[in-house]
């Protein structure tokens, strides 16, 4: 029995994707998205050199295109603050002194522990203070 090679490419296209899987290579689905144009190729009666041509074009450029934007991506910042990063630039009000040893201050809706930022400044019960950092479960404000 002889198997048409758009058969063969389809076979390479998810040989090409299993290691897609287990790796999370993103590279590898590059390549087996170049399989599959050459499969499409082949079964449009392409001939070998055509086929291996489309799948190194298509490969190099979904590498070359597609790899730079998923790094960018990759690295940066979410949009949305969670957590402490959240809390961080929000306002507070004083319920206890705030100075550079201590205090409690009111900050969405619960209570902190807080020291200010300039161990020399101090803050009065009611005034409005801003979160500039947050260590452990201390709020810094200013």
């Amino acid at each position: 029995m002889d198997i048409d090679a758009w058969v063969w490419w389809l076979i390479g296209a998810v040989a090409l994707g299993i290691p897609l899987v287990v790796t999370a290579m993103p590279e590898f689905g590059m390549f087996a998205v170049g399989a599959v144009v050459a499969a499409v190729v082949a079964a449009l009666g392409g001939g070998i050199v055509l086929q291996v041509v489309a799948f190194v074009i298509v490969s190099i450029a979904l590498v070359a295109v597609v790899r730079p934007i998923a790094n960018r991506h990759r690295l940066q910042r979410p949009e949305l603050a969670t957590g402490v990063d959240a809390l961080k630039g929000k306002h507070a009000i004083v319920l206890e002194r705030v100075d550079g040893s201590g205090g409690r201050i009111k900050l969405a809706g619960e209570v902190w522990s807080a020291r200010s930022l300039d161990e020399a400044q101090s803050y009065d019960v009611g005034q409005e203070v801003d979160v500039v950092d947050i260590e452990g479960a201390t709020a810094i404000v200013l």
